[in-house]
């Protein structure tokens, strides 16, 4: 009987730019994937990927409230669900690019750092799952 691997798209949003990673139910290890400047490279990402489910970082402070950038995060998931019927699963985003920056270093580029502070998000989910 043939095994349902799931096909993970984890997002870091930014207005300037979307970090995005991929992962699987079978490995459960995220990798960084790319960088994109809106939803509908992300949507092509999706379908070029043959992606299942989506899990996206929400923005929040050290303080559990709403980052500043929570209503921006909330708007791109609309426009997401708008236009992809696949499950958004959001989750606390909290010290990723810290947490991108310590792996990388300052010999990164800013987009690289995105497509790892996505994989971090993903990988935090992948973790409980």
């Amino acid at each position: 009987m043939p095994i349902n691997i799931k096909r993970y798209l984890g997002i870091d949003y930014g207005t300037k730019r979307i970090g995005l990673a991929l992962g699987d139910s079978e490995m459960k290890i995220a990798m960084p994937f790319m960088v994109v400047a809106d939803v509908d490279a992300v949507i092509k990402a999706i379908e070029d990927e043959d992606i299942d489910e989506i899990v996206i970082g929400l923005p929040i402070t050290m303080k559990n409230e709403a980052g500043a950038m929570k209503k921006d995060v909330d708007q791109f998931i609309e426009k997401l669900k708008e236009k992809t019927s696949l499950p958004i699963i959001e989750i606390d985003e909290r010290l990723t690019s810290k947490g991108a920056d310590a792996l990388v270093g300052n010999k990164k580029t800013k987009a690289e750092r995105d497509a790892i502070a996505a994989m971090i998000i993903l990988q935090s989910y992948l973790d409980k799952i």
